[in-house]
């Protein structure tokens, strides 16, 4: 059997949808196809009484350079909206990520001077951080530790942070600023699609044949003769029906509730006291600058990925890290072009998805790199 795409892409998220897009545009003829019945990924979201709610936790959009954000921009207006989520800790509220304000909240120090001084006095002494906690110790000392990380990285990775990788903390921000956005300033570009993400992704999309509710593991023989090139955005593990073992994961579960007014005055508050079961309770309304007198909240409780099935966090420690390398190893002898955060077994931001796929097809396509302009 001749084949009848040019390109079978497996996964309908972020990664899957920007390469379709692109090698649509190319001229090629695309079939995209996804084990869950609708598209947008983890991104996914429902309009339920003039509100999207998102059914996989909230995402914003952020990137720093103009090219991304034209390119999402043809798809979708985007509101202004930028990510500033607040922490309750045992019923005190304080601004985060940690900037001059939460210092100001904790100490009642004023200045970056100020608060540089108190940070030195507090922080301890250990010059090789070997893991998360001697990190953020090493950083900012034991109070904001106990207050913002140590309860909610518990709940979070289902492990103490003594038992959790530094890396994972060295992507969270601490300023001696005013400055309350969660990304940082080089990312200029912020703000969430108006109308949700599923109606973007259904106009990235447009033109080209989407099936859902197709495993391509279960039909694998089937669906591959269909196209001369596969990209796959899946686990890897799973491709390979863990032959060598499976990847580990951390998931969530969610609980959304309608309420009347305004429940808590922001999109995002974190939890962070070990005994509250849930991790951040997000409201809808807010993310999407909707004026409404009801509105929609959502509890977000950490999981193991075996109850929910929905794999959200790799737990990127060395064994891990040696397991998918042997998967994408066999990937590539394969010849299967894969990527994405499932694929690469890493988590990414948005602005990090898009520039990736469009590199890949790019380099599938054999044109100039920045020819779709990202």
């Amino acid at each position: 059997m001749r084949p009848s795409y040019d390109f079978l892409v497996v996964g309908a998220g972020l990664y899957g949808a920007t390469f379709a897009r692109h090698c649509r545009d190319a001229g090629k003829k695309v079939l995209v196809v996804d084990k869950r019945e609708h598209v947008a990924g983890n991104c996914y979201d429902v309009v339920t009484e003039g509100i999207p709610v998102a059914k996989y936790g909230p995402h914003f959009f952020h990137c720093p350079d103009k090219g991304t954000w034209d390119f999402v921009n043809r798809f979708s207006a985007f509101n202004d909206v930028r990510a500033k989520p607040r922490v309750n800790y045992q019923g005190r509220i304080f601004s985060f990520p940690i900037n001059l304000m939460t210092l100001h909240q904790l100490w009642g120090v004023c200045t970056p001077a100020e608060a540089e001084q108190k940070l030195a006095e507090v922080r301890l002494d250990i010059p090789r951080p070997k893991n998360f906690e001697d990190f953020i110790l090493s950083r900012v000392g034991r109070e904001i530790y106990e207050v913002f990380f140590e309860g909610y990285t518990t709940k979070q990775w289902g492990r103490h942070p003594s038992q959790l990788p530094a890396a994972i903390a060295k992507r969270i921000p601490v300023r001696l600023t005013f400055d309350e956005n969660y990304f940082p300033d080089t990312h200029v570009y912020q703000g969430v699609p108006v109308g949700g993400y599923t109606r973007m992704f259904d106009n990235m999309l447009d033109g080209i044949e989407v099936q859902l509710g197709v495993d391509y593991l279960k039909e694998r023989q089937r669906l591959s003769k269909m196209a001369k090139t596969i990209l796959y955005t899946g686990p890897l593990d799973a491709l390979y029906k863990c032959r060598h073992g499976k990847l580990e994961y951390r998931s969530l579960r969610f609980e959304t509730e309608r309420k009347q007014g305004d429940f808590q005055g922001t999109t995002v508050v974190n939890y962070t006291d070990v005994n509250v079961p849930f991790t951040r309770i997000t409201e809808w309304k807010h993310k999407f600058k909707i004026d409404a007198e009801h509105t929609f909240v959502t509890r977000e409780f950490p999981a193991e990925y075996e109850d929910t099935g929905e794999a959200y966090y790799p737990i990127n420690n060395d064994l891990n890290t040696a397991l998918h390398r042997k998967y994408r190893q066999m990937a590539d002898a394969d010849g299967m072009l894969v990527g994405g955060r499932a694929a690469d077994y890493q988590y990414y931001d948005m602005n990090m998805v898009i520039p990736a796929a469009t590199r890949l097809a790019e380099r599938v396509l054999g044109v100039g790199r920045g020819t779709f302009g990202v």
